[in-house]
């Protein structure tokens, strides 16, 4: 089966970007995000990460539009995170077809949301963001912190996450390789499939994830630049 490839469609303004750091003022467009998503799809994902960075700035109904096309004519997984700060946000989402919500901030503010939400939809559907800055909690674009990011990991499991996506923050966007070991504490802390993104630079970084036993990676900005090329990472997570 292998180890699954999620190309990162990350949208500001309308427009597919790569951000470093998560910081706006760092933001290279990439073009339009059905152009983007299209690209990843003829070359071999049957999966997407799609990101509405216009929600995580505190600006939800943005981009709503273009996600929902992004869905119907892509046909394929995808697994949708930014600006989730409700169980009606969550669940427009997810009724508009989107594979799985992540909930980053609203996970921690508001923790109960999780099982209300594996409650209505299952499990599978919802996914806790773990988002590690020097193995504390990141939270509200990554602005503050808010205690041990593996406490929270079993916290979101026991509430009834399906699935954690891991950020290390401290790499993420940097293209400089991932930082094994935080990803192998995690994987011993839960039995929850876990996706990583941050720092996944060359098919070295996907081989060392497949082999650890990660359910997926995230390729944004390394795949973007042109230093992974898909089809090798595709390659590298069988």
């Amino acid at each position: 089966m292998g180890m699954k490839i999620f190309p990162a469609v990350d949208i500001l303004n309308g427009r597919c970007v790569q951000l470093v750091q998560g910081r706006r003022e760092s933001a290279t467009f990439f073009g339009e995000p059905r152009t983007c998503a299209t690209r990843w799809l003829s070359e071999g994902a049957d999966s997407l990460h799609v990101i509405n960075l216009d929600g995580a700035f505190g600006n939800a109904g943005s981009n709503a539009e273009l996600i929902r096309e992004l869905v119907h004519e892509s046909g394929v997984t995808i697994q949708l995170g930014g600006g989730i700060r409700s169980v009606e946000d969550a669940s427009g989402w997810l009724d508009a077809g989107v594979e799985r919500v992540i909930l980053g901030t609203v996970a921690i503010t508001t923790p109960e949301i999780i099982t209300t939400l594996a409650d209505l939809f299952g499990r599978q559907r919802i996914m806790a963001g773990v988002d590690a800055r020097e193995g504390q909690i990141a939270i509200e674009g990554w602005q503050k912190t808010s205690g041990d990011y593996l406490v929270w990991a079993e916290r979101f499991e026991s509430l009834g996450a399906g699935s954690l996506l891991y950020t290390n923050v401290d790499v993420e966007g940097l293209q400089g390789g991932v930082k094994f070991p935080p990803v192998r504490a995690l994987l011993d802390q839960v039995r929850l499939p876990v996706t990583v993104a941050g720092g996944v630079s060359d098919t070295s970084d996907i081989n060392g994830l497949a082999h650890m036993g990660v359910y997926g990676a995230v390729l944004g900005s390394s795949l973007y630049s042109g230093r992974i090329r898909l089809r090798d990472a595709l390659e590298a997570a069988r």
